[in-house]
């Protein structure tokens, strides 16, 4: 995907040659070779399926050289599911023939989805179709059925495999050695003895995929690194990088390219940019911050505020098609751990020379806005400044000073003026996105604090203040600003887009309010409004948590794209990522297209188009999904860590899921989850209810139901599954529900708790 938007954005450059059949000895094509978009158009107009010389005359394009690069635009074409090919070996479009193409959902019950590309309803996949495939391949299959509520299909064609490693544990048994993946793939691997590398059995380990899974085979493997001790905590986050195929190293190329930008903003490189270095702004973040993107600044104007927005010109640095570049790409996107941190661009630029350090020159990309008392930006501005940040704050420190509290005000006394008027601009701000509805959710969180030793400290729940409301709502004041700029000058960028629910996931949703008394309206899955109100209605109630995870559940998934649909949870028409650009490339691509505008540029001559944009989104909506998968993955072993010294122990929950196998129960203060399978219940034969709401006993008449508060053992933790087990605790008689063993292998599915939020720096 890389190399393929390369090729795209480098055909676009003035003087760049192009494809095509040479005229002569000119050394020039006659014709460019025309993008994916034109070769799906010409296949559209024909109708049919074409062989390769049709196509190729159908496009014009002659010559050697130039079909040859054809051919291998149309191979890439094939491999990413735009394209299928025939037993004829002609070109088809796959929704002429009845296919959907995209990605496969594994689950640990040995069947599947395919998540389409096109954001259609999820495929089934059953267990005879998974045998052949793993997590994250990419296929074509064709809808044969139905079941489970969804269609069922059959694949018709593998056209790229998901990873080419895997990391499980190394077995023997019977002679045979094999791995067992960990996660949702429920395949294992078998390893032939001279390909172990020395690894024992139940040893960590990671293995290179030799041969894929088929329907009559299994996959094959070699071992090339022995991980540990699986059940080390300062194994986690290492493990979850190699499971997802995360880099960690930087090529020496890329390295030197980020020394090569030196250490201090060069006096060369300050020219032609306004000058910000008097005013004081500052940045705020949380304490464990390294890099620093955003700095703001405010000031009370006749109608209202002027705000600054003042964010790291990373694009300064890395240019298209670079070194820097290319691995920017490759990464998509920093990835947080509990204890690392991967960054998307080495450290020398993310901690160094781009980062808005205090008291230091730095180079930014501005958005000047003046905003009205109401909350409604009136007018703003973009340019190139160079800034020097008078503080770097915590958003406790910022509480503290709003609040009078302790000795912040009096430290940071030369900035209080500041600290005030922000909180002037939150509260306009505050009260704009009140009045166009924005989703409000804000479900609990926590910090891990690890110790030197890999292990955790402690687990303390994460408090958010109005010190990060209103950071946020100035990132997204200026990321509303940045998406409304590439509207009107026409450029061709990534929005960031967050369709309306899906009616079938509104339905469940609706089923399940309906079971506890609430009414929700037809208008609440297109108005966020009228879903706002009925986040209202739930707070306060016992199941507050509960159902505004079911809420968010509800929600389709937020994602890159260069055609704007607006963001239906912040209620906005318009949005784009401006304000990350260390860690996020799409905010790298938009301070680019802002930029080439800046510099006069027309959109006409922007190094790339829409071809490369939707190429660009989707792989930096898949690179975000993975780190959000691989960091979520982690955080639950490092809970189920930390809960290995708590078995036996006795804790106060709450109920958070039901199912015909057991209860869920979420620990109060803690947050980890863990599954009361229902042999771990008194004796009766149980029964889910009212939807998922409550089970209930068919002889005692015992029930339980989301949201009761429950006292529970610890039973089992297993961390490399991370699962834990709970008992029931009778507080009438302590050790009555303990029933020994854990039947956790009979449970059906663990629900995932993928918990989404809409912020501006999310």
């Amino acid at each position: 995907m890389t190399t393929e938007l390369t090729a795209v954005a480098r055909r676009r450059q003035p003087g760049a040659r192009g494809g095509g059949a040479r005229s002569g000895g000119s050394g020039r094509y006659r014709h460019p070779l025309p993008d994916f978009r034109q070769i799906i158009d010409a296949l559209e107009a024909r109708g049919a399926p074409v062989g390769f010389d049709a196509l190729a005359a159908l496009l014009e394009i002659d010559g050697e050289r130039a079909q040859r690069a054809l051919r291998r635009g149309l191979q890439r074409m094939a491999s990413s599911g735009q394209l299928l090919v025939n037993r004829k070996s002609e070109y088809c479009l796959p929704g002429k023939i009845g296919v959907t193409v995209g990605r496969v959902s594994a689950h640990a019950d040995g069947f599947g989805f395919l998540i389409p590309d096109e954001g259609d309803t999820d495929i089934f996949l059953p267990f005879q179709e998974m045998r052949q495939l793993l997590n994250g391949d990419r296929v074509a299959v064709r809808v044969t059925g139905a079941a489970r509520g969804k269609p069922a299909g059959a694949v018709v064609e593998i056209l790229e495999r998901g990873k080419q490693t895997a990391v499980g544990h190394y077995r023997r048994e019977h002679g045979v050695g094999f791995v067992s993946e960990s996660g949702r793939s429920p395949h294992t691997f078998v390893v032939p003895n001279h390909q172990r590398g020395g690894a024992q059995s139940g040893d960590l380990v990671k293995i290179e995929i030799t041969e894929y899974p088929s329907a009559q085979h299994e996959a094959q493997g070699k071992i090339v690194r022995i991980l540990g001790d699986p059940n080390d905590p300062s194994m986690i986050s290492e493990v979850a990088l190699e499971q997802f195929e995360i880099p960690v190293e930087f090529p020496a190329a890329v390295t030197r390219a980020a020394e090569a930008c030196g250490d201090r903003v060069k006096a060369a490189d300050k020219r032609n940019r306004e000058d910000l270095r008097e005013l004081p702004l500052i940045t705020i973040d949380g304490s464990d911050a390294r890099d620093f993107d955003d700095a703001v600044w405010a000031e009370p104007v006749a109608d209202g505020w002027r705000l600054i927005v003042a964010i790291a010109d990373v694009s300064h640095y890395v240019h298209p098609n670079s070194a820097l570049d290319t691995e920017a790409v490759k990464r998509g996107t920093s990835v947080y751990f509990p204890d690392r941190v991967v960054p998307m661009l080495p450290e020398s630029l993310s901690n160094g020379l781009c980062s808005l350090k205090p008291k230091v020159d730095r180079l930014c990309m501005v958005c000047d806005l003046r905003i009205t008392a109401n909350g409604k930006v009136s007018k703003s501005r973009f340019y190139r400044g160079v800034m020097r940040s008078a503080a770097r704050l915590t958003y406790e420190q910022v509480d503290a000073i709003q609040r009078g509290v302790g000795s912040e005000r009096k430290k940071y006394s030369s900035i209080v003026t500041q600290v005030n008027n922000l909180y002037g601009v939150y509260k306009s701000l505050l009260g704009a996105r009140r009045r166009r509805g924005a989703l409000d959710i804000d479900l609990p969180e926590v910090r891990m604090e690890i110790g030197a030793d890999g292990h955790i400290e402690r687990i303390v729940p994460r408090v958010r203040t109005d010190a990060h409301r209103l950071i946020e709502e100035c990132m997204i004041a200026a990321n509303v600003e940045a998406g409304r700029f590439l509207s009107r000058h026409k450029l061709w960028s990534l929005f960031r887009v967050h369709d309306t629910p899906e009616a079938d996931r509104f339905e469940d949703l609706r089923t399940l309010l309906q079971e506890v008394g609430l009414k929700v309206a037809d208008e609440a899955r297109t108005d966020p409004k009228q879903l706002n109100r009925l986040l209202g209605k739930i707070a306060g109630r016992p199941d507050f948590a509960v159902l505004t995870v079911a809420v968010l559940r509800s929600l389709q998934q937020a994602v890159y794209q260069p055609v704007n649909i607006g963001h239906f949870g912040l209620g906005l028409s318009t949005y784009a990522h401006f304000t990350s650009p260390i860690r996020r490339y799409p905010d790298l691509l938009v301070h680019r297209a802002i930029g080439h505008r800046l510099d006069g540029g027309k959109p006409g001559a922007f190094h790339t188009d829409q071809a490369a944009m939707e190429q660009a989104g989707k792989s930096c909506s898949m690179l975000e999904r993975r780190a959000e998968d691989a960091t979520r993955q982690a955080e639950a072993r490092y809970k189920c860590a930390y809960m290995l010294n708590r078995v036996g122990d006795t804790l106060p929950g709450v109920i958070t899921g039901v199912t015909h196998f057991g209860l869920f129960v979420t620990l109060d203060d803690l947050y980890i989850e863990g599954l009361i399978h229902v042999t771990a219940l008194a004796n009766d034969y149980y029964h889910a209810e009212h939807g998922g709401l409550r089970l209930t006993g068919e002889r005692t008449g015992k029930s339980f139901g989301l949201g009761d508060k429950v006292m529970v053992r610890v039973l089992r933790v297993d961390t490399d599954a991370a699962k834990i087990d709970f008992a029931l605790v009778d507080e009438s008689d302590p050790g009555k529900s303990d029933r020994g063993e854990s039947a956790r292998d009979q449970s059906g599915p663990r629900r995932s708790r993928s918990r989404r939020r809409s912020g501006a720096r999310r």
